[in-house]
């Protein structure tokens, strides 16, 4: 299928930033933050809580105005084309977005409107949204009756009706207990796979960004204190350093753990989770 963003060949720029700052009155969550993220990247953004991870996707994702610096995604500026930043990402928070008393496909028909996905196309979209998901079977069932994980596919299937060319996972395993961590991942690595999505993905479950995320910002106090991949962050600590090693040598703060629930347990710790992100 035709995808969007497609001129876009690897080892391009897809995410820049430079010099990023946002203040809340006196306070700087963001401290001049200078990034670029290719082109078919899993890229992750780790750090202690209240570090700026979440108000830096906030920035990027049109959420929240930047008070200084600036920043690309797919070659729009997120002040001055914010419209057209909108339409070449997806954004999956941290907040629970299903809507648990709409069906599975009543939820991502309910995105296609909001992201204008033409109305002869939608039931093809999200029927091929919910099979790349492994949600085919329970298109039908009400939200609130799916598990953490099938919640979390859901979610990430209706940011991808409009086939952006990248995609925000704020958090995206948390609540979650192992397996379905797992099944979420695999359904992201797939996408990045087949359709070379570019991911950038905040999480405090440092075993999954150690295994699946090409490279890594570690972001302490607002600003970056270190970029690259996991086996450049772990070996410039030691020869058997974990990225746990990394993350305390850095910070000096342990990494988190994770919760696990129904519907309503999920939506309870991401509501805790974003208190601190």
């Amino acid at each position: 299928m035709p995808e969007q963003g497609q001129s876009t060949t690897a080892g391009d720029v897809v995410v820049a930033t430079k010099a990023l700052t946002r203040k809340f009155g006196d306070f700087t969550a963001v401290d001049s933050v200078s990034l670029e993220v290719m082109q078919g990247e899993i890229f992750g953004l780790i750090g202690p809580n209240g570090a700026g991870k979440s108000t830096l996707i906030k920035m990027l994702t049109t959420l929240l105005p930047p008070t200084s610096g600036s920043a690309t995604i797919a070659g729009f500026d997120v002040i001055l084309q914010a419209a057209e930043v909108r339409r070449h990402i997806g954004y999956v928070p941290q907040m629970l977005s299903a809507d648990g008393s709409l069906t599975g496909f009543e939820n991502l028909l309910l995105s296609a409107r909001l992201y204008g996905v033409p109305r002869q196309e939608r039931r093809e979209r999200i029927e091929r949204a919910l099979a790349h998901m492994g949600l085919a079977e329970v298109a039908h069932h009400l939200a609130s009756q799916y598990s953490g994980g099938m919640l979390r596919r859901l979610e990430i299937a209706q940011s991808l009706l409009h086939r952006p060319p990248v995609l925000f996972l704020d958090e995206p395993t948390v609540g979650l207990d192992p397996a379905a961590r797992e099944a979420v991942w695999e359904r992201v690595l797939e996408l990045r796979d087949r359709f070379r999505r570019t991911m950038i993905v905040t999480s405090h479950h440092l075993d999954e960004i150690n295994e699946f995320c090409d490279r890594i910002a570690l972001i302490d106090r607002g600003r970056i204190a270190v970029v690259g991949s996991p086996a450049e962050l772990k070996s410039a600590v030691g020869p058997d350093a974990t990225l746990d090693d990394v993350f305390m040598r850095l910070t000096g703060a342990a990494s988190e753990t994770e919760a696990k629930g129904s519907y309503g347990e999920v939506r309870r710790a991401r509501r805790a989770e974003s208190k601190h992100g």
